[in-house]
Parts: structure tokens; C-alpha cells; sequence
């Protein structure tokens, strides 16, 4: 109880939940933007986008947001910019300051646009040439570290406290000191959202490094959810399975935003509490390591478990150089001559045969 003004605002706010950090992964592909444009131009795919950011901050005042850009040459930060200020502001030059904007939906959106464009600008026509492809595995990479700095910063300011340090120093130090991370539960929580246009083929080169992040999401409860926008991925079809995270491949490109509200705005807490859309037919194919080419069957290396499509080179597996035991394959198989069957003789006489017998009727009462 408190002795000013006798109330309990001050323990009731150490229970609060901790916040949800969001890593959203944007591919920027302008191959597959191109063939969108008349359903889901870029423009206002990513206004969707920055409603459901909003929607996320204002769920909790201390949730946390971050977009990754995955273009075809490299992947880059949208936000947070790596050119804000040390306080996290950002420097609006010519840009008119909008008063009637609530601050963190402001900045998230000026930092997306400007660096979005900027992205935009430094991509050349040789950059596009030949290039289809997107930087998926980089962004991951990139993500991942976002998460794992900011895991152990909250680790580091929240890990010792229990909850009634924590709401002693919570009246001093903001309201960030509030949370406990001695509950499992009061942590923070960490998620990855793709969303995705580019086709399953053009990630198969990056089998590799996309199924180590996979697995590390996996090993640290970080859920994969994938908003596919156009086709159909196999990587990431996996990726949403082994993180139990959510795949959704929409129909309908224009409900962007309802399906992002609907299906992808809950953290894993509220998740619980959900019945969440499932894919039960999820492609479970691998790339090899040769060719990079998604195979059905394949040759697999007993020893590093590497996939290969064909047979390497002088059957020596191409990533740990174990001999691999093919045997004769590919060759044609020996036939052998089908075996004539011979007549039984009867008698003694060759060649003769007794005829077979009818059976004699059963006789019917009366006969």
C-alpha cells in the first residue's frame, strides 16, 4: 500500500508482462514486386506493413520493432536506422515535424521510408541483371544478431532483479526496470515475421546458411512466421514448421493487412490462448549440395550427411571427402532367360498327358 496517496499502482505494474520484440524481413525483390503491380504494388504493401508496426507498439508501450530489408545484392536495415543518434532519434533535416503523430509511430515510418528509398536508389541495372534471387539467408543473419544484442541488454538490466526490486526501481529508472526475467514468462520475447514474394528457386543456392538460422531459431524458441505473398517456398515452408511458427500463402494479395492483423499480430503468450492456421502438406524437400537444385531422392553422405543429386566426382563427397560406397550404379542390370517349363509325363509314354477329370455332380435329393 502506498503511504501518499494510499493505492497499489506501483505492485500492480511489476506484474506487467515484458515486452515482444518483432523482427519484420521485408523482400524487396523488384523481379517479384514487378509481377505483383497490379494487385499488391510495393507502396502499399509496405503502408500495410507500417499499420501493422503500429498496431504491435500499441499493444505494449515497451514493445520493441525491427526491418530487415532482403533485396538482391545485399541485405539491409530499414529500422532501427544505423545512423540514428545515440538517443534513438534521427536527424529530419527538410522533413515537416507532423505534431499530431503519436513519436514511435513517426520515427519507425521515417526511418522505413527514407532508407527504403534510398535502398531503392542505389540499386543499379547491373544489380537486377541476371539477378533474381533475394538475400534471405542475410537477413536472417542479421535478424538473429538484432535479437541476440537485444536479448542479453535485457538480460543485463533485468536479469538480477526480482519483482520487488524491479518496482522499487521502477518509480526512478522508468518504466523498462518494471520487468522480472526470473520468471520464465517475464522475458523477452522474440519473433521473426518473412514476408516473402520471391519463388522457392531462387533461395536454393542459400540452402546452406538458410537451415543454420532455421536450426538456431529453433534451439533459442525463436518462432519463423512466413506471409507469402506470391507461389510457394519450400525453405520456408520448413523453417514456419521446425519453429512452430505460422505459414500463410494468401490467395488474395490485397487483404495484406487483414491477414497480418489477424494472423500474425499475436506473441507467443497470446498464441497459447489461439487456435492458430496450420499446413499440414508441408514440403519437406532438401537443395543438393552440388547444384543447389531442390531433389526428391538423392545420394546422401553417410558421414556429413551432405545431398547430392547425381554422384560426385570419383564418388568422393565434395564437402568432407569421404569415399562414398555407390556400387554400380547407373549401370544396366543382367538379365537372366526365363526357365521353360517341362510336361509332366503319365505312364511312362513321353509327351502324354491324362486329361483332367470332371468332377461327378452332387446328386439332388430324390433322384
Amino acid at each position: 500500500m502506498n503511504s501518499v496517496d494510499a493505492s497499489e499502482h506501483y505492485e500492480l505494474g511489476a506484474t506487467d508482462l515484458a515486452p515482444s520484440l518483432l523482427t519484420i524481413v521485408i523482400d524487396t525483390n523488384p523481379h517479384a514486386w514487378a509481377l505483383l503491380e497490379n494487385s499488391l504494388p510495393l507502396t502499399k504493401a509496405i503502408a500495410n506493413i507500417l499499420v501493422f508496426i503500429n498496431a504491435h507498439l500499441a499493444c505494449n508501450y515497451a514493445n520493441e520493432v525491427a526491418v530487415v530489408a532482403s533485396h538482391t545484392q545485399k541485405a539491409s536495415w530499414l529500422y532501427p536506422s544505423p545512423k540514428a543518434d545515440t538517443d534513438g532519434d534521427i536527424a529530419m533535416g527538410d522533413t515537416p515535424t507532423r505534431h499530431n503523430k503519436y513519436r514511435p509511430f513517426r520515427l519507425v515510418e521515417e526511418q522505413i521510408t527514407r532508407n527504403l528509398q534510398a535502398l531503392m536508389d542505389s540499386t543499379t541495372p547491373s544489380h537486377l541483371q541476371g539477378n533474381t534471387s533475394t538475400m534471405l539467408a542475410g537477413a536472417l543473419t542479421l535478424a538473429l544478431s538484432h535479437i541476440n544484442r537485444r536479448t542479453i541488454a535485457w538480460a543485463d538490466e533485468h536479469g538480477g532483479a526480482n519483482l520487488k526490486d524491479a518496482a522499487a526501481e521502477g518509480s526512478s529508472s522508468g518504466p523498462s526496470n518494471r520487468y522480472s526475467a526470473s520468471n520464465e514468462d517475464e522475458r523477452l520475447q522474440s519473433r521473426i515475421l518473412v514476408v516473402s514474394v520471391s519463388g522457392s528457386s531462387d533461395s536454393a543456392h542459400q540452402y546452406i546458411p538458410v537451415m543454420n538460422s532455421i536450426f538456431a531459431c529453433q534451439r533459442l524458441h525463436i518462432p519463423i512466421d512466413v506471409c507469402k505473398l506470391s507461389g510457394d517456398a519450400v525453405f520456408l515452408q520448413q523453417a514456419s514448421d521446425a519453429t512452430k511458427g505460422v505459414y500463410m500463402a494468401l490467395t488474395e494479395p490485397r487483404g495484406l493487412l487483414q491477414y497480418l492483423m489477424m494472423a500474425f499480430l499475436p506473441d507467443q503468450r497470446s498464441r497459447r490462448h489461439l487456435v492458430l492456421p496450420t499446413r499440414v502438406d508441408v514440403d519437406f524437400r532438401a537443395a543438393c549440395f552440388c547444384h543447389r537444385r531442390v531433389v526428391d531422392v538423392g545420394f546422401v553422405c553417410s558421414i556429413c550427411l551432405s545431398i547430392f543429386c547425381e554422384p560426385p566426382p570419383g564418388s568422393d563427397c565434395m564437402t568432407c571427402g569421404t569415399h562414398l560406397d555407390i556400387g554400380d550404379y547407373n549401370s544396366r542390370p543382367a538379365l537372366l532367360p526365363r526357365r521353360k517349363k517341362k510336361k509332366k509325363k503319365v505312364n511312362g509314354a513321353s509327351g502324354a498327358t491324362t486329361p483332367l477329370s470332371m468332377s461327378t455332380p452332387t446328386p439332388t435329393p430324390g433322384s
